[in-house]
């Protein structure tokens, strides 16, 4: 890679409200001061007074889930609407398939108030001849017609095939759903890892300079997917990998770190208790903190208790607290853990919400102010493609509380401004802490915006980028 050229920021507004020059070198903070006079060969940025923050770090997301997701068919509310549009959806694009060799269709973020619970038999009435898969919101469930389960090389008339599989039988037939069966799919489905570079372009549009790939199964393979990209100039972000066991003892790349070790809870299937006590233990052996996926509070209870047996250690952190009661909370301070939480699901997914979680715990949503106030460390991702790629979006969500229809969802639960964007601003080894800070030596990862900070401020969900600088290059720029 050729040197980093210089690179001078005019006039940008700090959060400090002070409007100064910032001086970028050799990929770090160089000098801020107002009045720099360029340098020979110096790129420029005129910023106009609109308001410099450091780039963004999303401490949660998916980064090939989601390049394959642009690759998918969206099959959610709000933009599927209706049975009858999301039939036509699915018709529409298996006649674009050659019909000699067609092709997969891949859908994903079907939820049940589009056509109610599907299977197998309903995407054959549809889509018969061409391979389908689609994927529950939740990400637990997949849903595959005959025509992909041949494809997989399932035999309908084998039982003893699909006994230890994922494979959902009912009355000894297939019905096409698959839980929990990611593994199981991927280790069928031949082929390479997907390109990174739309996913990363996504990214740098939205200011986003870092991120932590959450993925559960994340190897060495992953590992150096991600590595490959981002020498390749496909992946311009850093990247912090979670994963198994295989990352224990891998040495960080340039841009790529192994993370903690990625534990997934679920209530219907919980592991043992010494089990899973076991994995903690043989994780922070490897000196690698573990981020424990808990979305219910049976879950929250599994997960602290076994902490609490083994010792919690520094970087442990629970990934979503979907439903953080007062004695869960009280739990997560105990013990010093920190949360990651997704409070744009309270926009996304609330109207649903409202109507599919109990009474009892809507108060305890994706909380953010019941957290902050007891001194636990709080940092927040997107979940993308689960869900929506746009921190912004998801800060103003963590301010509102409100879901698309317009209903407040533990309004007491609210965080200010500047604690929302400070959910995304820590560091990566310490998602939640002090947030980073524009300085002289610090490393050259900035975003500018479209606005000043009190117009930031007064409405997050309409910032727009206009420039993202990564060790001190522009990796985009509005035009």
């Amino acid at each position: 890679m050729s040197p980093t050229p210089n690179l001078l920021i005019r006039d940008a507004e700090l959060q400090s409200g002070a409007r100064v020059d910032v001086r970028l070198a050799s990929g770090r903070i160089e000098r801020i001061a107002p009045g720099l006079p360029p340098r020979d060969g110096e790129a420029v940025i005129d910023a106009r007074g609109r308001a410099l923050s450091v780039g963004l770090h999303d401490h949660h997301l998916h980064l090939m889930a989601h390049a394959a997701a642009l690759e998918s068919l969206p099959c959610g509310n709000p933009v599927i609407g209706c049975v009858t549009g999301f039939s036509e959806l699915l018709l529409m694009r298996a006649r674009m398939e050659d019909p000699s060799a067609p092709g997969w269709i891949r859908g994903i973020g079907y939820h049940e108030s589009v056509a109610g619970p599907i299977d197998r038999r309903w995407l054959d009435a549809v889509a018969p001849r061409v391979p389908v898969r689609i994927q529950h919101r939740s990400g637990r469930l997949w849903i595959l017609n005959t025509c992909a389960l041949r494809r997989l090389g399932v035999d309908e008339n084998d039982a003893k095939s699909s006994r230890g599989t994922p494979l959902e039988r009912i009355d000894g037939r297939l019905t096409g759903r698959i839980f929990d069966g990611d593994e199981w799919l991927s280790a069928r489905l031949a082929g390479t890892y997907p390109s990174l570079a739309r996913t990363s372009e996504a990214l740098a549009r939205l200011g986003v300079t870092g991120v932590t790939d959450a993925g559960a199964r994340n190897g060495r393979g992953e590992f150096g997917h991600f590595v490959a990209e981002r020498r390749g100039g496909r992946l311009k972000q850093d990247v912090q990998v979670m994963g198994n066991a295989e990352l224990d003892g891998l040495a960080d790349v340039a841009g790529i770190r192994v993370g903690p070790t990625k534990l997934y809870l679920c209530d219907a299937e919980l592991p043992s208790f010494e089990d899973f006590c076991h994995a903690i233990a043989r994780s922070h052996a490897a000196g690698r903190p573990v981020a424990i996926h808990c979305v219910t509070r049976g879950e929250l209870i599994f997960a602290t208790a076994a902490l609490r047996q083994c010792g919690p250690l520094r970087g442990d952190r629970i990934e979503h607290a979907s439903v953080a009661p007062p004695e869960g909370v009280e739990l997560l301070r105990e013990l010093g853990l920190t949360v990651v939480t997704q409070p744009h699901f309270v926009l996304e997914r609330g109207d649903s919400y409202l109507d599919e979680v109990d009474r009892e715990d809507l108060p305890w949503l994706y909380r953010g102010r019941g957290f902050a106030e007891v001194g636990i460390a709080l940092a927040a991702g997107t979940d993308a493609p689960c869900g929506e790629l746009n921190p912004w979006t998801a800060m103003s969500a963590a301010v509102s509380r409100r879901t698309r229809k317009g209903s407040l969802i533990g309004p007491d639960e609210a965080l200010s401004p500047a604690e929302a964007l400070a959910l995304f601003t820590g560091d990566a080894n310490d998602p939640g802490g002090s947030s980073r800070r524009i300085e002289s030596g610090a490393a050259g990862d900035l975003c500018l915006l479209n606005r000043s900070w009190e117009a930031a401020l007064g409405d997050l969900a309409a910032v727009g980028v206009d420039a993202t600088i990564k060790d001190g290059r522009v990796i985009w720029r509005r035009s």
